[in-house]
């Protein structure tokens, strides 16, 4: 099975309005990229503002961005208004990125998620990753870019998680705890490969047990973040490692994990298990936040 990477969604609390950039953090890069990722393959609907059934180009800036407290106008030509300009040099991942797809000026936006790459929802194929400078059409449609927030590359979002109430929803650490009960492993070793998580904390031998599994990763900073919250499409990656689940026979389909999203196969391996069966509306809630009682039931099924 193909391994990647678990990589945290943290809350944010600042709301940002105006035509310039505000100054204060309003998250980090991870956020950022980590949100605008977790809907890849939803569907594209022109004037549509619902991401599972359907976004057109600005709607999905404005729900991103919505998804970590910053406030977008609704359209493309109405977003371009807002932030400060930035060269195409000196963008960053978090810039609103514009192009004049129908001739007529700005038509399309998305965001530039670094390394020359951008994401948007696109009339051919929904949300989707984009080269900025591909020859064969963004390049030569591109615009200009808008910078609205600051986002940081340090992990200062970790402060912010105070908003998010960790009697309800499971926090990485929590689910750390908790998943090395379930496994029954030796957390003995309290020596965790993670700066933020000391010899002391009571996270430490489930993290330090999890990693040395290969079950549990940190950021790309090397952090691990016991204190932010966990998606449910992240813990199904974890959960299909740490239980070594495979497909068994039919799986049900979401309407917002497309077969290009990051967590498609795990959140598929955990329906064909019969340990997941999604919302009553036909989604999985892929980039929500998972609550404790959903965690307890998700073991139960998994330990039983």
């Amino acid at each position: 099975m193909k391994k990647r990477l678990l990589l945290p969604i943290f809350a944010s609390f600042m709301i940002f309005t105006g035509v310039g950039a505000n100054d204060v953090y309003a998250a980090t890069v991870s956020d950022l990229t980590n949100t605008a990722k977790d809907y890849i393959g939803a569907p594209y609907l022109f004037g549509g503002t619902n991401i599972n059934t359907g976004v057109d180009c600005s709607a999905y800036t404005q729900f991103v961005f919505s998804k970590l407290d910053i406030s977008l106008e609704r359209t493309s030509r109405a977003q371009y208004q807002q932030g400060t300009p930035v060269s195409k040099s000196n963008l960053q991942a978090g810039d609103l990125v514009f192009f004049n797809t129908s001739g007529t000026g700005i038509s399309h936006v998305g965001i530039y998620i670094g390394n020359g790459n951008f994401i948007s929802a696109t009339p051919s194929s929904g949300v989707r990753i984009d080269k900025l400078n591909d020859p064969y059409y963004w390049g030569s449609r591109y615009i200009g870019a808008k910078r609205v927030a600051n986002f940081t590359t340090t992990e200062k979002a970790e402060v912010k998680n105070s908003q998010v109430d960790f009697s309800i929803y499971a926090s990485r650490g929590e689910v750390a705890l908790q998943l090395a009960k379930a496994l029954g492993l030796d957390t003995s070793d309290t020596n965790s490969p993670f700066p933020d998580v000391k010899s002391t904390s009571k996270y430490a031998g489930a993290v330090t047990a999890l990693n040395k599994l290969g079950i549990f990763n940190g950021d790309q900073s090397g952090k691990f973040n016991p204190n932010s919250p966990i998606t449910r499409g992240q813990l199904a990656i974890v959960l299909v490692k740490a239980f070594e689940l495979e497909e068994l026979g039919k799986a049900e389909k979401f309407s917002d994990v497309s077969s290009a999203h990051y967590a498609y196969e795990y959140v598929t391996i955990l329906s064909s298990n019969g340990i997941t069966s999604g919302k009553p509306d036909g989604t999985f809630g892929v980039g929500d936040k998972v609550k404790l009682i959903h965690l307890k039931i998700f073991l139960d099924r998994l330990t039983q």
